[in-house]
């Protein structure tokens, strides 16, 4: 890995058309409480790089991507796996996994304008419907389609158990680093 793509970036820098609405920044979220004290999306910068790729793969096709959770600190990591401890849907406190280190987005498709496209579930539905496996109406597989192949052209791989969460295919390269998205 180049060293110069090993810090963190503001996606929105490389693209600023990219929706962000953090949802841990919010009470909009599984735990009804706010996670964390910022609204920046922040990525290890190979990684938004690869987010702006699919980002433009899904402009060309009408759409834009909207942001709900990327990098996350090990602080806010431990409050969700204490308001819920399963770690097939939430990942354990680990400064060297997924979210807690970059390299990880929860994200969804939009029209041009933001509105959210039709999925299978909500945002961190925690049920088998969540599961990239299951079962889609025709509309929903549609819009899936586009999201999940242009994530994996531009580098990513989707964790099965939810179809909104896609992690750099690069990510075992990325060690654990810190950094306050609102210096961002």
């Amino acid at each position: 890995m180049e060293k110069h793509l090993t810090g963190f970036t503001n996606i929105q820098k490389l693209d600023p058309e990219i929706f962000v609405d953090l949802k841990y920044a919010t009470t909009d979220n599984f735990t009804g409480q706010i996670i964390y004290d910022f609204t920046t999306a922040i990525a290890r910068t190979g990684t938004a790089h690869k987010l702006a790729k699919a980002s433009e793969l899904v402009k060309a096709k009408g759409y834009r991507l909207k942001i709900w959770d990327a990098y996350r600190p090990v602080s806010a990591q431990r409050r969700l796996f204490e308001v819920y401890p399963d770690p097939n849907f939430v990942a354990k406190p680990d400064p060297n996994f997924s979210h807690q280190k970059g390299v990880t987005f929860d994200l969804t498709l939009t029209d041009r304008k933001g509105n959210d496209m039709p999925m299978q579930t909500a945002f961190d539905d925690f049920s088998c419907s969540a599961f990239r496996n299951a079962k889609r109406t025709a509309e929903q597989e549609k819009y899936y389609t586009i999201l999940n192949d242009a994530m994996t052209q531009a580098g990513f791989v989707g964790y099965e158990n939810e179809w909104w969460d896609y992690r750099d295919s690069q990510m075992d390269e990325y060690g654990p680093l810190t950094a306050d998205p609102n210096d961002y």
